[in-house]
């Protein structure tokens, strides 16, 4: 392993510790923001993030959700599940087209945002489009290039704070996509 510069060596702050402290500033505030949901609303961070999305825009089917908030749509698909059980969203068949189904936020899910904080999904997706077109590109491909190399570009990217994958950790690891292929999971996480 290469050795780490310390900033008396280079005399400006190192690299890698800036990284990991803008890491651990994105973390924290997703986990106060999902905390924060889950004290005052009794939601998952993930569920607040979807309320909000649908709050904009109504009779999204789960792919066209599953765009806005940048995810799977098996991931947002778990989360609108559980919000549609809590009588927050509902999902009704398409007037238009009845292989379609969709979902929109209820009157119970529009009085549960004014209650609630914005989420940090919302902070943090406002700052990336405040970013240059060529700076987005850049991060997009150096955060491809760390989770490469440290080993994490295999594991599924569930949705922030989702008890789905807070599940998944709290077993023994997170379940990568080769894994639930075949059924198992990836066997040096557990």
């Amino acid at each position: 392993m290469p050795k780490v510069r310390s900033t008396r060596e280079t005399g400006k702050p190192d690299d890698t510790r800036r990284i990991m402290d803008a890491l651990r500033r994105v973390v924290q505030s997703l986990r106060l923001s999902a905390r924060a949901a889950e004290a005052r609303l009794g939601l998952s961070g993930a569920q607040l993030f979807v309320l909000q999305k649908l709050s904009v825009e109504s009779d999204l089917s789960v792919n066209e959700l599953a765009e806005r908030t940048l995810t799977h749509q098996s991931s947002v698909s778990v989360v609108a599940s559980k919000l549609v059980e809590k009588g927050l969203v509902s999902r009704v068949v398409s007037a238009k087209d009845a292989r379609r189904l969709e979902l929109s936020i209820t009157p119970a899910g529009r009085a549960m945002l004014r209650k609630s904080p914005m989420a940090a999904q919302e902070r943090l997706l406002d700052g990336l489009a405040k970013l240059s077109e060529r700076d987005r590109g850049q991060l997009a491909m150096l955060m491809d290039r760390l989770t490469e190399v440290a080993g994490m570009s295999e594991q599924d990217a569930h949705m922030f704070f989702d008890s789905a994958s807070s599940d998944d950790a709290s077993a023994g690891g997170a379940t990568t996509a080769a894994a639930k292929r075949g059924g198992r999971r990836n066997s040096a996480n557990g």
